[in-house]
């Protein structure tokens, strides 16, 4: 390349001007009397024309994205990399958020006082405290003073005893999923996990009439009818409203007169004539996440069955440990007209109805 060649040119506008450089081979020719020529030819100078671009708003301005983004990341990793060992193993320890934290230490770095005086920090007082004083006395309603005697009276007057079991809920969860769309467009309503326990309820009752009687004075009242109360929970507090002949309904059915008589204990509907009546009552204290509890019963009942959540758990399956979803169940009884292998037969026969629920008659 020749010095003082044009290499390129910038415009006024900014822009650059490419320059196309044409190459051209020289061949030394002959001449005449064997002698070669070795002079170059003269180049004529070349004239590059200026395109001018006055639409100079035309360009788009220079704007930094991932440039900025990458210094923001490096920034606060760096900030993490200055914590010394003591900080980061209290930092992880408590799980301390430390954006918040205000750091004392040279350039803001957090030091070890700092996150202690952070964990000494006391909480803001009750606001409810400086509201109503440390100590409120309100009477009870009605229906709390009600619920608390009946409760009372249970623990008082029966021999209560529990005894619990485990039931795997597969075959139930997979029947609800392979049916839940034609049961639910045939009747209008989800086939949900009350209605098999109801029906598994029922098959167990006409095995066992002792837990579906109740005591009077020196007597025993054996009921050929199977009313079940089943426990809702209100604003107002705990009803247990009943499900009438229970053992003449379908799936369909129950699920249909669950979901009204709750939504009327739920709007504060109920009538004395359905809260009445109940021979057999089943609590389901799952729907709050109750793994496992001793529900009380409900005079003049002699037995309460206690539904939990549903949990996967390792269990043995033919010498192989599975994962299977699996409920406690808790039946509670009246010892002085319940014998302990009536009422563990009694749980048993609904643990087998449950975990194989083609037992039980589901009318789709």
């Amino acid at each position: 390349m020749e010095v003082g060649a044009l290499l390129g040119l910038v415009s006024e506008s900014g822009s650059r001007q490419e320059i196309k450089k044409e190459i051209k081979k020289f061949e030394p020719s002959v001449t005449e009397n064997n002698i070669v020529n070795l002079e170059v030819p003269k180049k004529e100078p070349q004239i590059i024309e200026e395109t001018s671009n006055n639409n100079t708003s035309d360009e788009e301005p220079l704007v930094l994205t991932n440039e900025v983004k990458e210094e923001i990341k490096s920034e606060t990793k760096k900030e993490n990399q200055t914590l010394s060992p003591a900080v980061r193993k209290i930092v992880a320890d408590k799980k301390i958020d430390i954006q918040s934290v205000k750091g004392t230490g040279k350039d803001g770095r957090i030091l070890k006082g700092d996150l202690l005086s952070l964990m000494g920090v006391q909480p803001k007082p009750s606001e409810r405290k400086a509201q109503y004083g440390p100590e409120e006395k309100i009477r009870m309603t009605r229906l709390r003073q009600t619920i608390a005697k009946r409760l009372k009276q249970a623990q008082e007057n029966a021999a209560l005893l529990t005894t619990f079991n485990e039931v795997d809920m597969s075959s139930i969860m997979e029947m609800r999923k392979e049916n839940q769309e034609d049961f639910q467009s045939r009747y209008g309503v989800k086939l949900g996990f009350m209605s098999f326990f109801v029906k598994a309820c029922i098959v167990a009752l006409k095995s066992f009439p002792a837990v579906n009687a109740e005591i009077d004075g020196d007597d025993i009242i054996y009921k050929n009818y199977y009313n079940i109360s089943f426990a809702v929970g209100t604003e107002k507090g705990l009803v247990v409203p009943v499900l009438k002949n229970a053992d003449e309904l379908s799936f369909a059915d129950i699920e249909k007169s669950i979901l009204e008589i709750s939504e009327k204990a739920r709007n504060g509907k109920l009538t004395i004539e359905d809260l009445q009546g109940g021979t057999f009552t089943i609590s389901n204290g799952g729907v709050y996440g109750s793994m496992l509890s001793t529900p009380i019963l409900n005079l003049p009942q002699s037995g309460v069955l206690g539904m939990h959540n549903i949990v996967e758990r390792p269990v043995v399956i033919d010498g192989e440990i599975k994962i299977r979803p699996i409920m406690y169940l808790a039946l509670s009884y009246d010892h002085r007209i319940i014998d302990g292998k009536e009422s563990v037969s009694f749980l048993k026969m609904i643990k087998e109805n449950l975990e194989d629920p083609r037992r039980l008659f589901l009318d789709i």
